[in-house]
């Protein structure tokens, strides 16, 4: 079993990265094979909006981002964590956002996922929700999400909380990518997301989103 855990924070030492790493250690005690990806570390440039990628089915920028959808593409799960800026995702967040594959070329297809949220107010239920609707527009199954509200960079108040929430959310992941869990209303949004929204834009672009159809059809929801 293989689980890719992402750092959307770029600071490795504050309250989403603690969280994460609860998560990480509570996986590897299970016998899973994890990778922790400080996104704030990584060689990524913006996404240029170009949409090459979706007629050759990878970007033209040969940078760690492309690397990285590869892998989340092998993996059986992934963890997304960020802080919450403005009442959103953080800069290095939402440029991963931009440039990993996720919802056009439905990356999380059948992948089962854990979304982090962290803020000091009220915008981090904002955050969960941007990241809650990724993985499920991107095909994925949410096994569990986790909210946490601490002040800025300072989680020495809230570390039970985060210890608790942490490790039930590595082990319901776990569970979820073992026994293979059936989340018939998260299969419900994404059927209708997919089939009204998605699959016909792509349609109606025909040859100029013919690398996403290849995706499609070699994961089998073509």
């Amino acid at each position: 079993m293989k689980v890719l855990v992402i750092n959307g924070s770029p600071r490795n030492i504050g309250v989403t990265s603690k969280t994460l790493h609860v998560i990480e250690k509570e996986l590897v005690d299970f016998g899973v094979d994890v990778e922790f990806v400080e996104l704030g570390k990584i060689n990524m440039s913006h996404c240029i909006g170009c949409c090459s990628c979706y007629t050759t089915g990878k970007c033209h920028i040969d940078d760690d981002a492309e690397e990285l959808s590869k892998k989340i593409a092998e993996a059986d799960g992934l963890v997304l964590g960020s802080p919450t800026y403005a009442s959103n995702v953080s800069g290095i967040m939402k440029d991963f956002i931009d440039r990993g594959h996720f919802v056009i070329e439905q990356l999380l297809h059948g992948k089962y996922c854990v979304t982090v949220a962290t803020g000091e107010n009220y915008g981090n239920k904002d955050t969960l929700k941007v990241l809650n609707n990724l993985v499920l527009y991107s095909g994925g199954r949410l096994s569990d999400s986790v909210l946490i509200k601490a002040p800025f960079n300072d989680a020495s108040g809230v570390e039970e909380m985060v210890n608790a929430k942490g490790k039930k959310a590595a082990r319901k992941l776990f569970y979820g990518i073992g026994k293979k869990s059936v989340h018939p209303l998260q299969s419900l949004f994404h059927f209708i997301i997919f089939n009204f929204g998605i699959r016909s834009f792509v349609q109606k672009k025909g040859k100029k989103y013919s690398g996403v159809v290849k995706k499609w059809e070699a994961m089998g929801i073509c």
